[in-house]
């Protein structure tokens, strides 16, 4: 129970309305979208793609210094995105027999940004960079309008700056269900990317089941912390890690496991005493409620429990963070010790945020370009090739009782014997 994460209700009514909303898009498209978003977001749009006028005063509508760091954000991230790029195989595995895997980007991406209590220019970053450094040849955006029917200005100056050209004032379930099947504004897309609330991450499950549909990045919930801490942390700066992801979302959890009863209740003070001055403390209320403190013999306990947990983040706020690093096991994205705050990563460290959440963290990766591009493999024989393994594969296929695929093999070798090729 100490690891149960906070329950999330009435799922079965909300991939029930998902699935209308998703079957309205897709019979009647953008009259749905437009049907949706006035319902939903409070504004009736005449057209769903931003203007050059809206990029233009997105980019008159930030400071100088705020520029910069959406500059230098996207910078770190190219960085350590770039070198993820994977590298083609080609092998002569035999005297005849070449094999080889190749690269390709996916053509058509959708990149889902939420705008709900905050908007999220961060996440155009996490989503936009990887994509095109992949060279997904068609990358579209959408994110939700606000009551003028206009997008964030952070989230038009950061999607220009990444290089998406498209983006569309579209939100929740009706966004995912536009890029997955493609309206009259809103190109499909072959995958899409991005978080959500409930209702986005069930219309992504509902859109992946369906072969007409999209493939989806990973399963996701709230947004998690799990801070490991011993007596050399710093009270205060372990009270802020934890407020940090509590913040977004009051279904958010933050955790902590130390074998220290006094930092326990020391950073539980901090906790409550930095809360009253943050801005989002009725979402903090409900955050905190589901966040707690667990009491561990020692280190080694505290990292079974991190590995059976499986968080978004973990923080090692430990006196030899690196050195306790090999252990741990399952995580989406981990943070060493006293200098490296969770919002780097969130923001400009280089890493990606979009995190497997909610123990997916044991089977799923933080996306990174992998997730934008697909390998291909090609094989090739000589005829002396197909001599030599060619019985390997009619053997193997008789085995399973598979005679056509012997038969494909036979017919060949048995031409080569003979000295024609018919």
């Amino acid at each position: 129970m100490a690891l149960s994460r906070p329950s999330q209700q009435h799922r079965d009514d909300t991939a029930a309305a998902v699935r209308e909303i998703i079957d309205s898009v897709r019979r009647d498209g953008d009259l749905a979208v437009r049907a949706y978003t006035e319902r939903f977001d409070g504004v009736r749009l005449e057209r769903l793609s931003v203007s050059e006028g809206e990029f233009s005063a997105a980019r008159a509508a930030l400071t100088p210094a705020q520029h910069t760091a959406l500059e230098r954000a996207i910078d770190n991230v190219s960085r350590f995105h770039a070198a993820q790029l994977p590298t083609p195989i080609a092998q002569e595995v035999m005297p005849g027999v070449r094999c080889e895997r190749l690269i390709r980007p996916i053509g058509s991406v959708g990149l889902y940004v939420p705008a709900g209590s905050a908007p999220l220019p961060s996440t155009v970053i996490m989503l936009a960079v990887p994509a095109r450094i992949a060279r997904c040849p068609q990358r579209i955006l959408c994110t939700p309008p606000n009551r003028e029917g206009l997008a964030d200005p952070a989230v038009l100056v950061a999607a220009r700056l990444c290089g998406i050209e498209n983006v569309f004032k579209v939100g929740g379930a009706q966004a995912i269900a536009a890029m997955a099947y493609g309206t009259a504004s809103v190109p499909k897309a072959d995958k899409i990317f991005g978080p959500g609330n409930a209702w986005v991450t069930a219309a992504k499950q509902y859109v992946t089941g369906d072969p007409a549909g999209a493939a989806c990045d990973m399963p996701a919930g709230p947004s998690e912390v799990m801070v490991i801490a011993d007596e050399s942390a710093p009270v205060d700066f372990v009270a802020a890690d934890l407020l940090a992801q509590a913040e977004h979302d009051p279904q958010a959890q933050a955790l902590l496991v130390t074998w220290s009863a006094a930092l326990a209740g020391q950073i539980g003070s901090a906790v409550r005493h930095q809360t009253q001055a943050l801005s989002r403390r009725s979402i903090l209320e409900h955050s905190l409620a589901a966040s707690r403190c667990i009491l561990v013999p020692d280190l080694e306990s505290a990292l079974e429990v991190a590995n059976d947990y499986a968080p978004e983040h973990l923080i090692l706020e430990i006196r030899e963070p690196r050195a306790a690093l090999p252990r741990v096991l399952n995580a989406g994205s981990v943070f060493l010790g006293t200098w490296s705050p969770e919002p780097l990563g969130d923001y400009c460290s280089g890493t990606n945020h979009v995190l497997p959440t909610y123990g997916y963290a044991r089977a799923y990766s933080g996306l990174s370009v992998l997730d934008f591009v697909r390998g291909m493999t090609v094989q090739e024989l000589t005829p002396a090739g197909l001599r030599l393994l060619g019985p390997v594969a009619v053997e193997l296929a008789r085995l399973e009782g598979l005679d056509a695929h012997a038969s494909a093999v036979t017919r060949r070798l048995e031409s080569l014997a003979c000295g024609s090729v018919a």
